[in-house]
């Protein structure tokens, strides 16, 4: 990518458009924020870095006015404001994209963008009649500049017809409708593919040309180093450097976030495979994939990548029993599985850990312990019908440990935890029945790059100790460092299977097909 290209925008002027001098918060006994100061020019790109709970989060909410600071100051233009909240950061031009997008699915396209501006524009009311016409207007202006389509079929689309990526833009659009200075993305591109990262990079490089800041807050360090800008580090709630982000490595932005060092090349070291753990011949569902045909052994890591419409997320699903495949054979151990639903999945000693941790993984107000132990409950079970409480306990504490889950005990709300404990409670679970073979789907989406290291370190020890491992991902680095082979699927079938030692990113990425390279014009998506 051309990291002078998004770095060129509007000369800074003499007052930087943002300013924090010696943020602090405190909730209660909780010093989440302990003296941060930085500087945001005009029209530039900045990168909030750090774990789980160093601050970004708290940081970001002052910013956009949603919690008030401590201690500590805030400039924009040169002039302190005391006085922000959501409606003020948005008139002062703060505008935020969160990782939810924060759309409403049931209005239209028009109304998402139009009627936030409107309600800025009238302090936070919308007593007075919509002006539909300046709704239509404001509307299409803003989705002109990301590169959306201003037609009335599409200004009329209900937001939940939408596939993702589109309303991603859709939120960038409502966040520039005013007069932003600065727009904050919240994980922008986890549920991107890397031609939709390409796009969105290309609608930074505009907002650029307008003299429009942006802060990325994400975890995915290559990407942060493929766009430029400058690089916010925080850990424990300081800020630990600002620098260009071009100038340290991977290991030094690692070792200043998480303050140990972390592996940047393969973890993936001397494997010892044993015979075929897993044969699947022929699998097919018609309208999603077709002649799915692979085998994986005993200790090994197999990589299925491919874009969003490729299948390689309803193979997880057929595999799992989720949505489970019309015909074709699938052999765990030699012996053919039926798998008709996810209770014949485990019942076989298949474990699958979905994408989407929060709504299709976890019970998030419910205990560690419960969530662990969930699909064991029959085997917990005493004469009496009820759980044994005592052997609940053991194996949830057990596997806590194991899998050195950061939390003040068993008896901990899984909301209460960070993104990487989370998934590692996920995890858990599935191990929790001794599974022979383990599928992994995205396991690092929205988790920051020490729980990432820690996860990637227990998939490998899992392998190691003779668990066959399925790792679905369009994180290629993921790929590359834990795979043992990696296959690609397009339009429903497996085009290509290597050997992951002999891959790059680049050939990688053109194995998932040339036809759909960065930087074409075509967009069928939307």
């Amino acid at each position: 990518m051309d990291r002078d290209a998004l770095q060129h925008g509007t000369a800074p002027q003499t007052a930087p458009f943002l300013e924090v001098r010696n943020l602090h918060k405190r909730y209660g006994g909780v010093h989440a924020l302990r003296g941060v100061s930085f500087r945001i020019e005009r029209g530039q790109t900045y990168h909030l870095l750090g774990e789980n709970g160093c601050g970004k989060s708290t940081l970001i909410k002052i910013l956009s006015g949603a919690q008030p600071a401590t201690e500590g100051e805030i400039l924009i233009d040169g002039v302190p404001r005391t006085d922000l909240d959501p409606i003020r950061a948005l008139q002062a031009g703060i505008e935020t994209v969160y990782q939810d997008l924060s759309l409403l699915p049931n209005l239209t396209v028009e109304e998402n963008v139009g009627l936030a501006r409107q309600l800025v524009e009238g302090d936070g009311r919308l007593f007075r009649p919509v002006a539909s016409g300046r709704l239509r207007s404001t509307a299409r202006d803003a989705l002109a500049r990301v590169g959306l389509p201003t037609e009335t079929s599409f200004l009329t689309r209900r937001i939940e017809d939408l596939p993702i990526a589109t309303r991603q833009l859709v939120a960038i659009s409502r966040a520039i409708a005013g007069r932003a200075g600065l727009v904050i993305m919240d994980e922008p591109t986890t549920s991107l593919t890397r031609k939709e990262v390409e796009n969105l990079v290309d609608v930074v490089r505009t907002l650029h040309a307008d003299g429009v800041s942006v802060l990325f807050v994400t975890h995915k360090l290559d990407e942060c180093k493929a766009i430029g800008g400058t690089a916010i580090v925080m850990r424990d709630g300081q800020m630990i450097r600002q620098c260009d982000i071009a100038e340290p490595t991977k290991r030094e932005l690692g070792q200043w976030m998480t303050g140990r060092d972390l592996e940047e090349g393969r973890y993936r070291h001397a494997p010892k495979l044993g015979g075929p753990l897993l044969e699947v011949d022929r699998l097919e569902q018609p309208g999603r994939f077709a002649d799915i045909s692979f085998q994986v052994a005993a200790g090994e890591i197999f990589g299925i990548t491919g874009l969003l419409d490729s299948g390689r997320n309803e193979v997880a699903l057929a595999l799992a029993g989720v949505a489970p495949a019309a015909s074709g054979t699938i052999r765990l151990g030699g012996s053919a599985l039926a798998i008709a639903s996810p209770g014949d999945a485990n019942a076989a000693g298949i474990g699958y850990v979905p994408e989407d941790r929060l709504t299709e993984g976890l019970f998030l107000e419910k205990s560690i312990e419960d969530n662990v132990v969930l699909a064991i409950l029959k085997s917990l079970r005493n004469r009496f019908g009820l759980v044994d409480r005592a052997r609940s306990a053991s194996v949830a504490s057990g596997l806590m440990q194991d899998l050195k889950v950061v939390a003040p005990n068993i008896a901990a709300p899984v909301q209460s935890l960070s993104g990487g404990n989370q998934q590692r409670v996920l995890i858990g679970r599935w191990l929790a029945i001794a599974p022979r073979l383990l599928i992994l789907h995205g396991p690092t989406v929205g988790v920051d790059v020490g729980s990432k290291d820690t996860i990637f370190r227990i998939i490998q020890k899992l392998a190691d100790e003779g668990m066959a491992v399925i790792l679905i991902s369009d994180d290629l680095p993921e790929l590359l460092q834990n795979c043992d082979r990696i296959c690609v699927m397009q339009k429903g079938r497996m085009v290509a299977c290597e050997d992951a030692t002999r891959l790059t990113e680049n050939t990688l990425y053109d194995m998932m097909g040339a036809a759909l390279r960065i930087g074409q014009t075509a967009r069928t998506d939307i």
